[in-house]
């Protein structure tokens, strides 16, 4: 039974003026179980029929079929399937994987047949055993002798049942004893019943079997017979794993060889992820600053008191006439205060003046308000009272001072019912508030605050207020309270004499200014990623080049070109991955250690910059990673052979 059959097969190098022909119009016909040698000299063509015979190459023109199988119809995948479940390849230089040990190597082909890990690698140690290498199962290829590695070679070959034995010069790199032994065993397999089809320019070494093909400028000249002995092999099926764990133990074995390039090159891959690591860092560290700046700031606003809002003298800040104009009334509070959507108004007259405690002279900020003022702001009583609406109303020369007060003026004693002298004019302490942070409030200045009648109607005299502090009620929209008592105001004074500052169009306008500025920096500094993402690509073509020889025994041995592309996809992905988490680990000891010496101002780190970090580095190692992946998968077998 012709298990191999070729007809009329050419080959053509090159192209133009440059082509050339190295096998010229082959017939030949293959029997289960041969032992066949082919011989020539160097560039006869020989290893070119090898090479197509064993799906490696293709020809120009003419017929191949493999049991019955045109070959030439085939695609880049079936040619694979077909290397797996019928060939098994001996290399001249025995093309093992230098970062796998001996039965590592072996087992390699029963990974792309879907074998499980545990009777791939039981039959791989019976396969070394059996050739004498027991004791060599866990050595790496450059811990074995040429002899020992090209039995390791033969192995592999018969990993997967090795139907079709093709061997390529095998005792061409040994010393004669290993050569015997190679050939020893190649007899061997031979009686079991494997096709033997064996390349050399050696005639001692053709002479060990049983059919004799001498080729001659890509031509047959002699095909002799010694022998019409063939043996016949026992089909064996290969165990065959579920289609999960097919793609499991090949997803599992990629990601182990991506690990152990990236272990291979320490620094490269170091200097590779420096992109990734900088870039990530940056932005984590940016949104957590922008998350700690805007909460810090949030945070004063909501101190001035939830709700709130200031009306001012004047068109706006900065208008240089608002202190002459003054035109704003306890009047226009006292309406504001029945309003509907207004929980409570309190008018604010600022006084100017000395103030002195026992015959020390102090600057303070003086404040004339209402008796729900400490309410409006949020201000919490420390010690004492606050005065109240019948203090207000009788004009009582009662005064509440902060705790900057009573620390400066007081030394921290008990200020209840001390005298302060302000313009010769006594107040009698009778609270102290707890220090508010406050915008605009400047922390170590002195706070004073007394009736707005007392400092209008004994102190300053003047009957103009500064400001009025209104608090809207929990349920109305603030933006719709603004506008209602903007219009009434309106009414009243008969002109814009006056602006309205809104606590929580301030707060929105903060959060959307911190948002746009975190935005617009983020973008930079994913600028950074993006360089990062092309540094990778650029070594990962370095990679494909280096290893070009390893993908073309990758693919000699059954791996399909989504294996190929998986591999290197995995290595680009890992890379950015641990980039990314490097990075995210950096970002958050440099926030520990900046909350640890700011006080005032931390950094808040989110769960989602972090996460979206994490798929950011993914994303780049798998947009930026593809296309070397994707070289390395379509490079042909025989070319990444041939490569050194």
């Amino acid at each position: 039974m012709n298990i191999i059959e070729i007809k009329n097969i050419n080959k053509y190098f090159g192209e133009g003026e440059n082509r050339t022909q190295v096998l010229k119009d082959i017939n030949l016909e293959i029997k289960k179980g041969d032992f066949i040698a082919i011989i020539g000299q160097s560039g006869s063509g020989k290893s070119t029929l090898m090479n197509i015979i064993g799906c490696l190459d293709t020809a120009t023109s003419g017929s191949y079929k493999i049991e019955e199988t045109e070959v030439s119809r085939l695609n880049a995948d079936q040619l694979s399937d077909l290397r797996r479940k019928k060939f098994g390849f001996i290399f001249q230089r025995y093309n093992l994987l230098s970062t796998l040990s001996a039965v590592e190597n072996v087992a390699l082909p029963a990974i792309y047949a879907g074998v499980d890990q545990k009777t791939r690698l039981e039959r791989a140690a019976l396969l070394l055993e059996k050739l004498g290498l027991a004791d060599r199962l866990q050595n790496k290829p450059n811990q074995l002798s040429g002899g020992q590695q090209q039995r390791v070679s033969i192995a592999r070959a018969l990993m997967n049942g090795g139907d079709i034995i093709l061997a390529d010069e095998p005792t061409g790199a040994l010393d004669s004893r290993s050569g015997e032994t190679v050939m020893e065993i190649l007899q061997q397999l031979h009686r079991e019943g494997h096709t033997i089809i064996l390349v050399t320019h050696d005639k001692q070494v053709a002479e060990f079997a049983n059919r004799i093909i001498e080729i001659k400028d890509g031509k047959i000249i002699e095909d002799t017979r010694k022998s019409d002995l063939i043996a016949q092999k026992e089909e064996t099926a290969a165990p065959q794993k579920s289609r999960f764990g097919f793609y499991k133990d090949q997803f599992a074995e990629s990601f182990k060889m991506s690990v152990k390039a990236i272990i291979a090159h320490k620094l490269r891959s170091l200097l590779t992820m420096l992109g990734i690591i900088i870039g990530i860092t940056s932005v984590v560290c940016v949104v957590a600053l922008g998350n700690g700046s805007q909460q810090k700031i949030l945070a004063n606003i909501n101190s001035m008191g939830t709700n709130t809002m200031d009306i001012y003298n004047g068109t706006g800040f900065g208008d240089r006439r608002a202190d002459k104009m003054q035109n704003l009334t306890v009047g226009d509070s006292n309406i504001l205060a029945k309003q509907s959507y207004i929980e409570s108004a309190t008018p604010n007259s600022s006084v100017s003046g000395t103030l002195v405690y026992q015959n020390e002279s102090f600057t303070a900020q003086v404040k004339g308000v209402g008796d729900q003022y400490f309410n409006v702001k949020g201000l919490s009583l420390k010690q004492g009272q606050f005065f109240n609406d019948n203090d207000v109303k009788h004009n009582e020369q009662v005064a509440v001072i902060d705790e900057n007060t009573l620390k400066q003026v007081f030394n921290n004693q008990n200020p209840i019912g001390q005298v302060l002298m302000l313009n010769k004019k006594p107040l009698r302490v009778i609270g102290v508030a707890a220090t508010s942070n406050n915008m605009g409030m400047n922390s170590s200045s002195l706070n004073i605050y007394i009736p707005y009648s007392t400092a209008m109607n004994k102190i300053s005299g003047n009957q103009k207020i500064d400001s009025i502090t209104v608090k809207v009620r929990n349920e109305v929209n603030s933006t719709v309270a603004e506008k209602d008592l903007t219009n009434l105001l309106l009414v009243r004074h008969g002109k814009k004499d006056f602006f309205v500052m809104n606590t929580d169009t301030i707060k929105q306008t903060i959060e959307s200014t911190t948002n746009t500025m975190r935005l617009l920096i983020s973008c930079i500094a994913l600028i950074s990623l993006v360089v990062g993402g092309i540094g990778v690509m650029n070594i990962m073509l370095v990679s494909v080049t280096e290893r070009t020889k390893e993908i073309g025994v990758r693919m000699a041995i059954g791996a399909r070109q989504f294996n190929i592309l998986q591999q290197f996809l995995i290595e680009a992905v890992l890379i950015c991955l641990i980039g990314g988490l490097t990075g995210i680990t950096l970002s958050i000891l440099f926030g520990m250690l900046f909350n640890f010496f700011m006080t005032d101002f931390t950094m808040v780190f989110s769960s989602a910059s972090i996460i979206s970090a994490v798929l950011c580095s993914t994303l780049i190692g798998i947009v930026f990673g593809y296309m070397p992946a994707k070289n390395a998968a379509k490079l042909n077998p025989i070319t990444a052979l041939a490569r050194e």
